[in-house]
């Protein structure tokens, strides 16, 4: 039972957070009847699970099992752009009027693949940076105790079924909730995981001493946000909330309408 509970454990960690923001996206675009774009976000998280499975075995082969930290940097900063990109989108649509304009507007228009490619690539690369890791840390563990014996698949059965659970637990919350509170939720919560994942990414360059090492002073709840304890991830990450915090109100700004005098 040992093996099967880190076998599980394994599962549920790299995938918990992946799933998460698959799970976000698809349940805000049903909620809000964009059952169409649902397939590409779907496809993106079948890719990766492939792509995973191959750079697994690259890293297997050629690598010793290990993989290279700048890669995953990058990874983490493409997909950090893309979470706040998309956080953005959901947010200036967040008006059930304005959603429903907008998928009037794009149901014929090129734009609707373009956003349908977005979210294709979020899912992607968010699966795809957990999944190769994954399978590398499963294959370890099968290595040192004897195979991929019955304890270890009971592991990964119960973790995957525990993950349908959540998945399935966030689309019927999903049902319930209001659109405009639902994409506020969903933008807010792209947006912190950009902002980990850009922190995540400086990490990985630290690690491979590209970007120097300064603790900060930040308190442990501010840590279990930033997910990177140091000034040069703080410094990136409060310069991106700035900029965001800028656009909105100058997008708000914009929409007021002029008064005449």
């Amino acid at each position: 039972m040992k093996l099967a509970l880190e076998a599980g454990l394994i599962l549920l960690r790299e995938g918990l957070e992946a799933l998460l923001i698959v799970t976000a996206l698809a349940a805000a675009m049903r909620r809000a009847g964009a059952h169409e774009r649902l397939r590409p976000l779907y496809i993106g998280a079948v890719l990766a699970i492939i792509a995973s499975l191959i750079a697994a075995w690259i890293f297997q082969i050629y690598f010793d099992g290990t993989h290279d930290d700048r890669i995953e940097a990058v990874v983490l900063i493409i997909a950090a752009a893309l979470m706040l990109y998309m956080s953005g989108w959901l947010f200036l649509r967040q008006d059930p009027k304005k959603w429903k304009a907008e998928m009037a507007r794009l149901s014929g228009d090129a734009l609707t693949a373009g956003t349908g490619f977005s979210l294709g690539l979020i899912s992607f690369l968010a699966v795809f940076r957990e999944g190769a890791e994954t399978v590398l840390f499963l294959y370890a563990l099968a290595s040192t105790s004897g195979g991929w014996s019955a304890d270890l698949l009971l592991g990964l059965v119960v973790a995957a079924v525990a993950l349908a659970a959540i998945y399935i637990a966030m689309q019927w919350l999903a049902m319930q909730i209001p659109v405009r509170p639902l994409f506020i939720i969903t933008s807010a919560f792209l947006f912190i995981m950009g902002l980990r994942f850009v922190g995540a990414a400086i990490q990985e360059l630290q690690e491979q001493t590209l970007i120097s090492y300064d603790l900060s002073p930040e308190p442990d709840w501010l840590v279990s946000i930033t997910g990177n304890p140091t000034w040069e991830a703080l410094g990136a990450q409060l310069v991106i909330a700035l900029i965001a915090l800028v656009s909105l109100f100058a997008l708000r700004g914009k929409a007021q309408p002029a008064t005449t005098g």
